[in-house]
């Protein structure tokens, strides 16, 4: 699995991901850009997302 510095570098190096976060509400966007630095893969993006949207935040 590839892992990057952040999540800016996800999203630029990786389509899908960019695209799975295009998809997701708003607050949640606003809640993952908070801790970009923590979300390195698309793997923890979609863990955090899960979690978020669960309310498990």
């Amino acid at each position: 699995m590839q892992h990057y510095s952040d999540l800016n570098t996800l999203l630029c190096s990786e389509p899908e991901a960019k695209h799975y976060f295009d998809t997701l509400p708003d607050y949640a966007r606003e809640q993952i850009s908070t801790r970009a630095g923590s979300v390195n893969s698309f793997a923890s993006l979609k863990d955090y997302a899960q979690n978020i949207l669960r309310g498990d935040d």
